[in-house]
């Protein structure tokens, strides 16, 4: 592979981690999207958006913003298992936020 071909595919590579890292939405608890409890990746997600000063939307939105990208960044590369965990996730954002 040549070398710049070789760069840019590890820029495409880090690109939803850059996001996430950097991002004016919120600032996330380390390791969130890896924990294995749906309610505790939407509180988790519900504290960093509402403590956030750098958020453009409103708390709930940049919560939900964040979780789906984290989804739909990850793509097939997602296990099922993960994928499901996520999603319920999403579910309970909607319930702590009030949204059901």
């Amino acid at each position: 592979m040549k070398r710049r071909a070789r760069q840019d595919a590890d820029e495409k590579q880090y690109w939803s981690a850059e996001v996430t890292r950097k991002s004016d939405a919120l600032d996330l608890e380390p390791g969130v999207f890896s924990e294995d409890d749906p309610k505790r990746i939407a509180r988790s997600l519900k504290a960093s958006a509402e403590h956030s000063k750098r958020r453009k939307a409103g708390a709930y939105q940049s919560a939900m913003s964040m979780l789906n990208l984290f989804i739909n960044r990850a793509g097939r590369n997602l296990p099922a298992e993960r994928k499901m965990i996520l999603e319920k996730a999403k579910v309970e954002l909607r319930r702590v936020f009030g949204r059901e």
